[in-house]
């Protein structure tokens, strides 16, 4: 069975750690730099804790769950040996791994937060490798973790990460500016969850074209202006609100010539 060694304690080391365990793989142990975070996640996944600065067990995998910022510095820790040193971070290359013979990728398109453990299964999982060895330790994880398993090299991984961060992070910043604007009005955020939760399931079913509605999709000038014009004093908010209903009007310009 393929050893494990998970490095960080955020969230992905989290998500990651889980799926690793309920997957029946063999996890040795968790390790990272911040002594109280790793006895935690540690604790959570009733595993052993371990210390970078101190001999590690031996593992076919190392799972570098860190910041991008971190993966070079973090790796420069590790002993040089056979095991498969891969990180788990989309929009990175693997030349910051290039002090171990063995290196890859190993990422999760997914938004991994704390709180309830995740089902990892249906995620797509992608796998990047430097060589034969990597490529074959981390599909045989990556197939044990999810059902659905690509191969990409950092060009791909990139624009799928970009497209990523579009589909949710740039998504969710808005539903943040959203919320904000309630609350200036004193009212609760939940208004916008059942919105949200239909939204997002129309675009899953029927595709973003079909899902899209409101003003900028009907060409509602009218509509747009007042909103701009409540939007007059939010300096951030504002050209958002223009460019986006300006991109969405030229989109969808033939539906309202």
């Amino acid at each position: 069975m393929t050893r494990i060694l998970i490095v960080g304690t955020g969230r992905m080391a989290y998500q990651l750690g889980h799926a690793i365990v309920h997957a029946g793989l063999d996890l040795v142990g968790v390790a990272g730099r911040n002594a109280e975070a790793r006895e935690r996640l540690a604790h959570f996944l009733d595993r052993r804790a371990l210390d970078l600065s101190k001999p590690l067990p031996q593992a076919d995998l190392i799972l570098l769950a860190v910041s991008d910022d971190a993966i070079r510095e973090v790796a420069a820790m590790l002993p040089k040996g056979s095991a498969v040193v891969a990180h788990t971070a989309g929009a990175v290359g693997m030349d910051l791994l290039a002090g171990h013979a063995h290196h890859g990728v190993l990422w999760p398109i997914q938004s991994l937060g704390h709180g309830q453990p995740m089902d990892l299964r249906d995620v797509p999982m992608v796998v990047d490798a430097g060589d034969d060895r990597a490529r074959q330790v981390l599909l045989t994880v990556a197939n044990k973790l999810s059902e659905v398993v690509l191969e990409l090299p950092l060009e791909q991984r990139q624009r799928v990460h970009l497209a990523a961060v579009l589909t949710s992070n740039l998504t969710v910043w808005l539903v943040r500016e959203g919320q904000r604007l309630l609350r200036e009005q004193k009212l609760p955020t939940s208004l916008l969850t059942p919105l949200w939760r239909a939204t997002a399931q129309r675009v899953a079913t029927f595709g973003p074209e079909q899902a899209l509605t409101g003003p900028a999709r009907r060409g509602d000038r009218h509509t747009m202006a007042h909103h701009l014009e409540l939007l007059q004093h939010d300096e951030a908010l504002r050209p958002v609100y223009a460019l986006l209903s300006e991109q969405i009007m030229k989109a969808f310009a033939n539906e309202h010539p």
